[in-house]
């Protein structure tokens, strides 16, 4: 895998998962307690050994830089291995902003061509996943492919929220719809036996969909994005275009895949993280870890504490409080009484000592964390969130939607997300 480039694109403005893009890049969202979603594809490029890697951003990429420069700089200075941030920028010959994921890669071009490397595979950071990249080249090389599209099987019931492809016998991409519905949905029914499924999962599993993840031959990328310079996307132009011409494979992906593209999504990967006995994606994983910044915090505190079906992250301090099926991210501080129930808290990014919050009492200021006697459930607290006394945050008149930015949360989907440095003051109803 020395002959790989890898190229990580950081999204878009993520409007989808707003409120908890409206400080960071979507890549930086925490996840599972500890970490962000772009160490899910970097950590996959480093177990696979893939160890040229850029990531591409535009949108509030200061604290995703940060992230990655803490994280990702200790690679040996005697090796070409790298993780670094390309940022958007304009230049006499792009004079405009990043357009689409193609666009962002063409005007990079020029530094990822001075690579020596026979293929580039093109990575999405929002995903969550655990693969080998390693089988999914080696199949691109096996098949001869000019592009490879790694590709899941889905069901009538879902297919039509994503992109779907039809292959040959040969597993060769003939076709393209984008999120197709009615008989325009059943006419992209394949054979997903061809790829690899089980005649009962083929059954199941009539669809495929694409993941956003592609290998291209260095020279047919190259060639790609130069001879179709108003072409701004890779899934709904370059790659559909492209199948008339060039030999586009597919390639299964049998494992656990989720796009965190919705508040909705994201908070179900989270939460599903807790599920017992087995999650449906795992972190526990000695041959493939997930790597993220080291913080070198003190263990997690718990005084009098139940807690059950949960994940506690590093540096916490727990009191007398109830915790259920919830994801508590590092240094998260929850007070006496409290219940905290199918929730993901990111946790702080700072403690308070014990005489900071004694006189952010007595000035009345409400301590960062979650404080006495509070109830939270199903829901999403951003980091650095100061919760007073006595809160009940449960979403009591079941509203699906409601943006009340400047009371200090969100309701989509019917899930609550209390904003990043959010002050609710004690005694508040959600």
């Amino acid at each position: 895998m020395k002959r790989v480039l890898g190229i990580i694109l950081g999204g878009g403005a993520g409007t989808r998962l707003y409120p908890l893009t409206k400080l960071r890049a979507k890549p930086a969202v925490p996840l599972a307690g500890k970490y962000r979603l772009i160490d899910i594809p970097i950590s996959n490029c480093i177990n696979s050994d893939i160890h040229k890697i850029y990531v591409l951003t535009q949108y509030n990429s200061a604290s995703l830089n940060r992230h990655i420069s803490r994280a990702y700089n200790n690679f040996s200075p005697f090796s070409d291995s790298f993780v670094e941030v390309l940022a958007a920028q304009q230049t006499r010959e792009s004079p405009s902003w990043f357009q689409g994921t193609a666009d962002a890669v063409r005007q990079y071009l020029w530094l990822i061509e001075e690579w020596d490397v026979d293929e580039y595979i093109i990575l999405s950071g929002d995903h969550l996943y655990r693969m080998d990249y390693a089988h999914f080249i080696r199949h691109h090389r096996q098949t001869g492919a000019d592009i490879t599209l790694s590709v899941v099987p889905v069901d009538e019931r879902r297919a039509s929220s994503f992109g779907l492809m039809k292959i040959d016998n040969s597993g060769s991409i003939v076709d393209f719809s984008e999120k197709p519905k009615g008989d325009a949905l059943r006419q992209m029914r394949v054979d997903t036996a061809l790829l690899g499924l089980d005649p009962d999962e083929a059954q199941k599993s009539p669809y495929i969909a694409s993941m956003g993840i592609y290998v291209f031959k260095k020279e047919v990328l190259a060639s790609l994005l130069r001879d179709n310079s108003e072409q701004t996307d890779f899934g709904k132009e370059i790659i559909p275009q492209a199948a008339a011409n060039f030999n586009v494979q597919a390639y299964l992906f049998k494992g656990y895949w989720e796009d965190i593209g919705t508040i909705e999504s994201f908070y179900r990967a989270n939460i599903g993280l807790t599920q017992q006995p087995m999650p449906p994606f795992s972190f526990y994983d000695k041959d493939a870890p997930i790597y993220t910044r080291s913080r070198f915090l003190p263990p997690t505190k718990l005084l009098n504490c139940q807690v059950t079906e949960s994940i506690i992250g590093e540096g916490c301090i727990l009191k007398d409080c109830q915790i259920s099926h919830s994801v508590l991210g590092v240094r998260s501080r929850v007070e006496s009484g409290c219940s905290i129930e199918d929730t993901l808290l990111m946790g702080n990014d700072f403690y308070e000592t014990s005489g900071e919050r004694d006189s952010s009492a007595q000035a009345g200021t409400i301590p960062v964390g979650i404080g006495q006697n509070t109830t939270i459930r199903r829901a999403i607290v951003d980091k650095n969130a100061r919760i007073g006394r006595d809160v009940l945050i449960v979403n009591k008149d079941r509203i699906e939607e409601s943006a009340r930015e400047d009371e200090g949360f969100y309701i989509r989907s019917g899930i609550v997300t209390i904003l990043k440095n959010a002050v609710i003051a004690d005694g508040t109803t959600i």
